[in-house]
């Protein structure tokens, strides 16, 4: 048998109160979760969100693979590549600096031990219904909103997991690389900085082993591309 998880994390400020969702797809029946932090950040409930997933598989004794759905980047190159090299240096990154959110890489890296997982990137707010259900639940529990979370059969789930979704073609636009640039990110040393033309990103990062460096369209993907790069802005 296999089971599906869809999760989202959604903070209101980074930090700032918080929420994350997931469902769970096993067996032909469907459990939501959700949770809150008054304060928190957007990856802490990106990662949350499976852990707490993981932990309601592990604890109804449900068997066989598991795919994980995710939007988010960082849980999965932490999970699949950086967690161990984090754990070979003593939780130092490769700087020499404390791993950010240790305690739930941690938390993770136990939840997901002796598992068959496969891991899955979906695009964000592009129309995916899993994901989808998963950001209203986030956001609802962010917002303390009211959100009824639903448990029971597949069959009488209102959100049609399977329903064919195509990636916002505003989004793809958008990260055209001819369109006009809103900022120029570079990650260097694990401090991120923004900048106000290629040149001056350029000068920071050429020649620098391990930088990173990004074109941003708006300030919402700034915050994306930080999220990516395991880092606040």
């Amino acid at each position: 048998m296999t089971t599906t998880i869809y999760t989202d994390g959604s903070s209101r400020g980074n930090p700032g109160p918080g929420g994350w969702g997931a469902i769970i797809c096993a067996d032909n029946e469907i459990k939501e979760l959700g949770g809150r932090e008054d304060h928190t950040t957007n990856n802490r409930m990106e990662l949350s969100a499976v852990i707490n997933a993981l932990v309601y598989v592990d604890e109804s004794d449900i068997e066989g693979e598991i795919v994980i759905q995710t939007d988010s980047k960082y849980v999965i190159q932490g999970i699949t590549s950086w967690v161990l090299g984090w754990q070979k240096n003593g939780w130092k990154t490769a700087g020499k600096k404390d791993v950010i959110n240790r305690d739930l890489w941690e938390a993770l890296s136990f939840a997901s031990s002796g598992l068959s997982i496969s891991w899955k990137y979906v695009e964000g707010h592009a129309g995916h219904p899993g994901n989808e259900r998963c950001d209203e639940i986030a956001t609802s529990f962010a917002d303390k909103a009211s959100v009824m979370l639903y448990h029971g059969a597949l069959s009488k789930y209102p959100v049609d997991l399977n329903a064919e979704y195509k990636p916002s073609i505003k989004k793809s636009l958008k990260k055209s690389s001819s369109a006009k640039a809103y900022s120029y990110l570079s990650l260097v040393g694990g401090v991120l900085k923004k900048h106000t033309s290629w040149a001056e990103c350029e000068a920071r990062v050429k020649g620098v082993r391990g930088a990173k460096f990004k074109k941003a369209f708006s300030a919402t993907d700034e915050a994306t591309i930080a999220r990516e790069w395991g880092v606040n802005l």
